[in-house]
């Protein structure tokens, strides 16, 4: 809600929030706004502690993981990624773990290229995400059923682009940090 209370710029005001249900990853919540003309409205909203996601880069290729995705229902080709879940933990912090807990691989140096809400129609997920480079061999620690479970990919970076065009790669986080990646080694 905008201020807890306060007024946004556009004049609509967050009035009340109740916990419809709280899950292992997300809360769903109802809140009342008040518009700028004065009427109540209800919207639903999903409460998220936000991610991180790497785009590791290692010569020419880049590492990415197939996994699978309950709400897509699908194997999805997308960067190493996770939620924000560790308490007072940097997104910089977050991102190497992750990074390592799904390649097997630690990066030298970590740079963010975007933060970004992901679906703020509904949801108030922020993520990070950040170009690895300088990779070293790390023990890899996959986390539950989805990454014991999922394949290690390494791509061309231009062979990725063309995943994005052809529809291979259809994960926003995926499709935003290999546009920004390329973008920032200068391609």
């Amino acid at each position: 809600m905008t201020g807890r209370g306060g007024r946004s710029p556009s004049g609509f005001r967050g009035l009340s929030e109740r916990i419809v249900h709280r899950g292992a990853l997300v809360t769903l919540v109802s809140g009342e706004f008040e518009t700028p003309d004065g009427d109540v409205v209800r919207r639903e909203i999903v409460r998220h502690p936000g991610a991180v996601s790497v785009v590791p880069v290692i010569d020419d290729e880049v590492i990415l993981v197939r996994q699978y995705r309950p709400a897509a229902d699908s194997e999805m080709l997308e960067i190493p990624a996770g939620k924000r879940d560790v308490p007072g933990e940097s997104p910089e912090t977050t991102a190497q773990r992750e990074l390592i807990e799904e390649t097997g691989y630690s990066a030298g140096s970590l740079e963010q290229l975007a933060a970004f809400y992901n679906s703020v129609g509904f949801c108030d997920e922020y993520s990070y995400v950040f170009l690895a480079t300088g990779l070293e061999k790390a023990q890899i620690d996959p986390q539950g059923p989805e990454e014991q479970h999922m394949s290690i990919v390494r791509l061309a970076l231009d062979d990725a682009v063309a995943a994005v065009s052809c529809g291979e790669i259809r994960d926003a986080k995926t499709v935003i940090g290999l546009m920004m990646a390329l973008r920032r080694l200068g391609r």
